[in-house]
């Protein structure tokens, strides 16, 4: 959200325009002038569209709500119930019902009042008690950041508007209302309230197809983030217009003639463009104000469907049509409802010409989006009931607020939120011809997730158009992507969630992720669990543990094992809960040196006896959390030990490592552990070689060479100059097991150009 960056000079490069002289700060407060809009006006305003009004209920709510804010006063002077009431002069515009138009008058009652929810309740009702608390701000918020209180607050928002989308719109015109009149706040807070309202409210008026009001916000939310900018696309609008001032008639002119000439009813009108829409355009496609050639836009209004596409034929065999410039949204409707033919023609004055052909309806909803549906008609039902059926828009806020909720920190939601509500779409197809609406720069991995999350968790490749392509491939309008999925993957990548661009996605690898590693953990606690149980020779039975999770204050047998196996909890306490006489044997030691010993007895290979209490590891790609010594590594055929660090699993050493020496004191962190290789499928482990090579040019080729041709796989190599003569090369290497990595050293020994050679043990 960074439209505003761009600099004023930049702007004034880009447009030829003189540079403007830099607003100053506000020292003092600007004096209000608004006349407060009186009782009967605001009863009046809504029987010009609702003449069965409930005039009392309007009466009522009036006086209450100026009595509760009684002498409050707002940052211009003006009384503090002028702001409910302007709120509420909004929603009428939008023709909205009785219990809309009362709880934009009470809406900031409770939070800023002496009033409560159940006064609210008792007096106008619970309708209307609910959508006054679903605008309630939270209090009390224990949270260490603004940015955690903002998430809380946006959060209780969107699930009250999920329940009754009334919420939204009252949330909007409140929000409208504070941007209008935002002149009058301090100005440290300005910028906070209009970024704000740039990263989710004008995005979400935008996605509930509330076009005008969300250009009212962006273009008021540019003004205050970047005031010069602003009035330099002003003056150059303003400059085109005098300059075009008859263009525009004559295009309206010309298009109704041609329409009325082909017996086609059509109501033509042209608008230009808002600033912040020319602002983001020129700095998405880096192009000055000149470049522009759609700064004008014509609307077509039909009577009907048939009428539009007769339209489009009309222009179309009159001006040249421009490539690439037509989208037909009436067959395929944006996602917040949306519908129109877009299309653009060289038209008259050789002028480029862009068109959006559509109904009355269609209109109505352009311009006002959910707020276009009857909500004040009685008899059909709850507006949330009836958005069910009649709005995309809707349905699509309730599945995504139903996705963000599962987010685990509010910086979390509020990151997800704004991934949601700010994108442009892209449209594509599964193989079946579903119709997918993802936003702009969205990949397959955000195509899997919005099919299923089962999809995206296992998918492992994907066909763009009949081609294979990478998981990552941005997708463009139009594609049919085919998702090949195997059951052997049964988690993403974690690196997905960075590559993903909705939230549903980002949320749903991150649960999978989470809950992979929780699996991995759970099981490695499982066989801690075992070991400890097999070798203290007392019967472990779930049944059991089960009757025990009080004691260890969780909540299932998994949650146990988690914890045993992240090293929260130890093994003897899960003996001990279920066993209040097992006594733990302790490691007796001896010293230092001695105790070592003793620990490196028992990870000696396991006896037959014991075999069941030895933990098997297979490499990184296992059941376990496991990883290898970071220093040298450990592969097949080492004698190995495994260390449990919390939070991190089991890291392999191998017996000899050096780095053992640093756990001596710590023998509950030290398990049995040994390779469980499937022969049939060769994995590789990590080592480390240092390299003693002469300095003389080709002599590097020919240790790589080496490595190369039998088949061991350099992942590092960092050199350093002991000598003028030798050079000092650490090689980690991936080989399969202690004989193939024996086999490499002994051939880099017989090379001429190789001093010495030998293991590293980190």
């Amino acid at each position: 959200m960074a439209y505003w960056r761009r600099s004023s000079r930049q702007m004034q490069a880009a447009t030829g325009q003189v540079a403007v002289a830099p607003t100053s700060p506000v020292t003092e407060k600007p004096k209000s002038r608004s006349r407060m809009m009186r009782q009967y006006d605001l009863v009046e305003r809504v029987r010009t569209y609702n003449p069965d009004t409930n005039e009392d209920l309007l009466n009522r709510a009036y006086v209450y709500a100026m009595k509760a804010h009684g002498t409050q006063t707002r940052a211009s002077g003006d009384p503090y119930f002028s702001h409910p009431l302007e709120v509420a002069a909004i929603l009428t515009n939008l023709k909205l019902d009785d219990a809309t138009i009362v709880a934009a008058l009470l809406h900031d009652t409770i939070e800023d009042t002496e009033a409560t929810r159940a006064e609210i309740d008792n007096i106008f009702g619970h309708e209307i008690g609910v959508l006054v608390e679903g605008l309630t701000k939270l209090k009390r918020l224990e949270l260490v950041s603004r940015e955690a209180k903002q998430a809380e607050n946006l959060r209780k928002l969107l699930l009250a508007i999920a329940d009754d989308v009334r919420v939204l719109l009252i949330k909007l015109a409140d929000r409208l209302h504070n941007m209008r009149t935002l002149e009058f706040v301090p100005h440290a807070s300005r910028r906070r309230i209009a970024e704000e309202t740039l990263d989710i409210y004008a995005p979400l008026a935008g996605r509930m197809g509330m076009q005008e009001m969300r250009e009212e916000l962006e273009d008021l939310s540019f003004h205050t983030l970047d005031p010069e900018a602003y009035a330099v696309v002003m003056q150059r609008l303003d400059a085109l217009a005098d300059r075009n001032r008859n263009l525009i008639g004559e295009i309206e002119s010309q298009l109704s003639k041609k329409m009325q000439k082909h017996g086609i009813t059509a109501r033509v009108y042209g608008r230009r463009k808002q600033p912040f829409s020319i602002w983001t355009k020129m700095e998405r496609k880096s192009v000055g104000f000149e470049q522009l050639s759609d700064i004008y836009g014509f609307r077509v209004v039909m009577p009907d469907v048939e009428s539009c596409y007769a339209a489009l034929g009309v222009v179309h065999t009159t001006w040249p049509v421009v490539p690439g410039r037509f989208k037909d949204y009436i067959s395929t409707p944006k996602q917040n409802d949306y519908r129109s033919l877009h299309t653009t023609v060289i038209g008259p004055g050789n002028q480029r010409v862009e068109l959006q052909i559509r109904t009355e309806e269609m209109n109505q909803i352009a311009e006002f989006g959910i707020a276009a549906h009857a909500f004040y008609k009685e008899g059909m039902g709850s507006p949330t009931e009836r958005l069910e059926h009649e709005s995309n828009a809707f349905a699509w806020l309730r599945h995504t607020v139903g996705i963000l909720s599962e987010s685990a920190n509010p910086e979390e939601f509020l990151e997800h939120t704004k991934l949601e509500l700010f994108h442009d779409q892209v449209f594509c197809f599964t193989p079946k011809g579903k119709l997918i609406a993802l936003p702009r720069q969205a990949n397959v991995i955000d195509f899997a997730y919005a099919v299923h999350t089962d999809v995206g968790n296992s998918a492992v490749g994907c066909k763009i158009n009949g081609k294979f392509a990478p998981l990552s491939s941005e997708l463009q309008n139009g594609d049919e992507v085919e998702v090949l999925t195997s059951v052997a993957q049964s988690a993403p990548p974690s690196a997905w969630e960075s590559l993903a661009v909705t939230g549903k996605a980002r949320a749903a690898i991150r649960r999978a992720t989470r809950t992979a590693v929780r699996d991995q953990y759970a099981g490695l606690g499982r066989r801690i669990v075992d070991r400890l149980f097999a070798r203290a020779k007392i019967e472990y039975a779930d049944d059991k543990l089960k009757g025990a999770l009080p004691r260890l204050a969780r909540a299932s047998i998994d949650d146990v094992m988690a914890s045993v196996g992240r090293g929260e909890l130890k093994a003897s306490d899960v003996a001990r809960a279920m066993y209040p006489d097992y006594k733990e044997e302790r490691m007796v030691r001896y010293g230092a040196k001695k105790s070592l010993a003793v620990k490196l007895k028992l990870k000696a290979p396991p006896h037959p006896a014991r075999s069941a209490s030895v933990i098997p590891v297979r490499g990184i790609n296992s059941d376990l959390p496991v990883k290898f010594a970071p220093n040298g590594g450990a592969v097949p055929g080492d004698r190995i030990v495994g260390i449990v660090t919390p939070g991190e699993g089991i890291t392999i050493y191998p017996i000899q490592s050096p780095a053992l020496k640093d756990f001596e004191e710590e023998p509950e962190r030290w398990l049995d552990v040994r390779w469980d290789i499937d022969e049939t499928m060769p994995q590789r482990f990590p080592a480390r070689i240092l390299v003693h090579n002469v300095n003389e040019p080709g002599s590097l080729a020919q240790v790589a060479t080496v490595i190369a041709e039998h088949d061991g796989n350099i992942d590092n190599i960092s050199m350093s100059r002991r000598s003028p003569d030798f050079t000092e090369l650490t090689i980690d290497l991936e080989v399969y097991d202690l004989k193939h990595l024996s086999a490499i050293i002994a051939q880099l020994r017989a090379k001429a150009v190789v001093a010495k050679v030998e293991r590293v043990n980190g």
